[in-house]
């Protein structure tokens, strides 16, 4: 039985595998040096397959936010009152309702 092509995905085979096919392995273990032309294709070394991420941008996201404070000739201290103050505005907001 087939499945209908509305619920094919598209890019299915573009997404990370975690098992290599013997070629794929073979191609890897050429690349690395390890394998060599008339070597037995059978019982291959294990090859690392990992999935690659792209980045992360929550490490750079917390340096952006203080750039600001520092940028504005304000330290830290002040930065706190501030966030303290905030803080106490929405409590005050919160007791009146």
């Amino acid at each position: 039985m087939s499945i209908d092509r509305s619920l094919k995905v598209k890019g299915a085979l573009s997404r990370h595998r975690n098992v290599l096919s013997r070629a794929e392995r073979i191609d890897q273990l050429k690349d690395e040096e390890r394998w060599a032309e008339g070597d037995s294709v059978f019982a291959l070394p294990k090859v690392a397959h990992r999935k690659s991420h792209a980045g992360q941008k929550a490490k750079e996201a917390p340096a952006k936010e203080a750039a600001p404070e520092v940028a504005a000739g304000t330290g830290p201290a002040e930065a706190e009152q501030k966030k303290a103050e905030k803080q106490d505005v929405g409590r005050a907001k919160m007791d009146r309702k």
